[in-house]
């Protein structure tokens, strides 16, 4: 079991978060981030050093939890029931801690206290042949996890004690690039996920995931990336163009009752940022995260900064 380092829950809470939270952390390049009732604060990942730090809504920027089984770290959620915190990771070769030997068959999830950051479960979800990278997840109502792997044809729960299975494994998931990627879970009992490449919504019923749908949509939503499923029933999307053919935009679709069909109500175009990725709910609304992936995925740019902007 690897150190991991925490942050103790802020004193004094802040009652308010700014428009656009700037934070300053040379060359982290967070991709998923979460709100943290405990410190009302953020939690971002990491994909060139595969950890969890803590953002304020003053910027500050400072380590939460690492291991050395997690190269990259991707998308978050904190499980405030259970006082967990459940991060998925793999590596793409982009890491500062890549190798052959782990580039596309590191894949898991790292599951920490929300209290101190210790290390609970380190689940290995490289199941099967083939790549592996996991990459978002979502927890329903009794704490299990679903979690997207855009290199494989699976989707994969993680019960609330740790223990993996392959939930359901379909070619309609598998991409020769990047595929299945954002995924919420809707208390209907059922999943949507966005794939990146063709930018299908997908719908994955929990009662026999074999049967997974596709969302009526007047147009894809390519380069789909990050999920938020809003108190009103929307569902925020973030789009980027990470792949080459997506839109830099936030679009809120409004879905019908068994979200068989959808209509966007609202789209952000472009997005003020240009790289964004994902897309968490706080007391203070939805924030978008641009942590400069693009810079790190091309070299070029500055890195210094990321940043945080209310939908």
């Amino acid at each position: 079991m690897g150190a991991t380092t925490a942050t103790a829950p802020a004193t004094a809470a802040p009652h308010r978060a700014p428009a656009v939270i700037s934070a300053t952390a040379p060359d982290l390049f967070p991709e998923g981030i979460a709100w943290d009732p405990l410190r009302r604060s953020f939690l971002v990942t990491s994909l060139s050093e595969g950890t969890i730090s803590v953002v304020r809504p003053d910027g500050r920027v400072t380590p939460f939890a690492a291991h050395p089984g997690m190269v990259q770290t991707f998308g978050i959620h904190v499980d405030l029931p259970r006082r967990r915190v459940l991060v998925a990771y793999g590596d793409m070769g982009s890491g500062e801690r890549s190798t052959p030997e782990t580039t596309y068959r590191s894949s898991g999830v790292g599951i920490f206290d929300l209290a101190d950051g210790r290390l609970l479960h380190l689940v290995d979800l490289a199941i099967g042949p083939g790549r592996h990278a996991a990459n978002d997840l979502a927890i329903d109502r009794s704490g299990n996890a679903y979690v997207t792997d855009p290199a494989s044809d699976a989707l994969y729960r993680v019960d609330p004690a740790g223990r993996a299975s392959v939930l359901v494994r379909d070619e309609r998931l598998s991409s020769p690039t990047i595929g299945m990627n954002g995924i919420v879970w809707h208390p209907r009992g059922f999943l949507l996920s966005t794939r990146y490449d063709t930018g299908a919504l997908l719908r994955i019923p929990l009662d026999d995931p074999r049967r997974i749908t596709e969302v009526h949509l007047a147009k894809a939503l390519t380069g789909g990336d990050g999920l938020d499923l809003r108190p009103d029933g929307t569902l925020a999307v973030v789009t980027n163009a990470f792949g080459g053919n997506g839109t830099v935009a936030v679009s809120v679709l409004r879905g019908d009752p068994r979200w068989s069909g959808a209509e966007v109500v609202r789209r952000v175009e472009p997005w003020a940022d240009s790289q964004p990725s994902t897309i968490a709910r706080s007391p203070y609304g939805s924030y978008v995260l641009d942590g400069r992936m693009g810079v790190l995925l091309t070299g070029e740019g500055d890195a210094t900064r990321f940043t945080l902007r209310r939908l």
